[in-house]
């Protein structure tokens, strides 16, 4: 059996620690830095960062965060946002990050991401998937968190994402992200069942039971949280947590 992956996952905006519901009303949750030396002392095997305004603003990336970032972390580091060129990718990996997730420019610029999985690897280049639905329950890939629609179905973004090799797919479900309600299982199983590329599943965990229903029910090795290792109790209280002992029991049950 595959290991199973949980990955928490830290979104940041303008160096700040923020999280989101459906990608909107960024809420200031502490320092990363803090964060990141928790998750340490919590042995967390991997972690995610994604810097949610980057892209939208024609920012620049935050390479002195990064470095930051890598200096404190026991962990291997996926980063995403704001990324525009192979130099950036370059310099991401100079600086100690694991792996680079491409969202904004994954489907602009083709010739980028086939050079970026010839220089590296393709373990090392992830494709971040970010989904809407409408109210009419029809699924919509976007870019630019989630404020541009993208003229392509899952069947075409599949095959795009083969054809440029890339090592791993990041699928958001932009309706469930930071709502806790569990994940979009109908999303999940529709987009994993057209590609045999390793997923990593997101948007609205709320408990390990919302874990346990992907690993059960779907081929996929990884899922990653964002609220459920942030957030404690329905006030939803900041506190940085990853519940290893408990998650690793649940598994013990698949």
């Amino acid at each position: 059996m595959l290991e199973k992956r949980i990955i928490p996952t830290l979104l940041l905006s303008k160096g700040k620690l923020v999280k989101t519901v459906k990608f909107k009303d960024p809420v200031y949750i502490g320092d990363p830095i803090n964060a990141v030396r928790i998750f340490n002392d919590k042995e967390v095997d991997e972690l995610c960062l994604l810097d949610i305004t980057a892209s939208k603003s024609n920012a620049k990336i935050n390479f002195s965060l990064m470095e930051s970032i890598t200096r404190e972390a026991f962990m291997p580091v996926c980063y995403g946002g704001g990324v525009k060129s192979i130099e950036d990718i370059d310099r991401l990996f100079a600086l100690g990050i694991e792996k680079v997730a491409l969202n904004n420019i994954l489907f602009k610029d083709k010739d980028l991401v086939i050079e970026a999985v010839r220089k590296y690897g393709s373990q090392s280049i992830v494709a971040s998937i970010d989904v809407k639905k409408n109210i009419f329950g029809k699924y919509k890939i976007t870019c630019l968190s989630g404020t541009k629609g993208l003229e392509i179905n899952f069947d075409q973004a599949i095959k795009y994402l083969h054809d440029v090799k890339v090592g791993e797919i990041y699928l958001t479900s932009i309706n469930r992200e930071g709502t806790m309600t569990g994940f979009d299982m109908n999303l999940v199983k529709s987009f994993s069942e057209k590609t045999n590329l390793p997923m990593i599943v997101n948007g609205g965990a709320g408990c390990c039971e919302d874990i346990l229903e992907v690993f059960k029910s779907t081929n996929i090795t990884a899922v990653s949280c964002g609220s459920f290792f942030v957030y404690k109790g329905k006030h939803r209280a900041v506190l940085i947590n990853y519940p290893k002992n408990k998650l690793l029991s649940y598994l013990g049950d698949i």
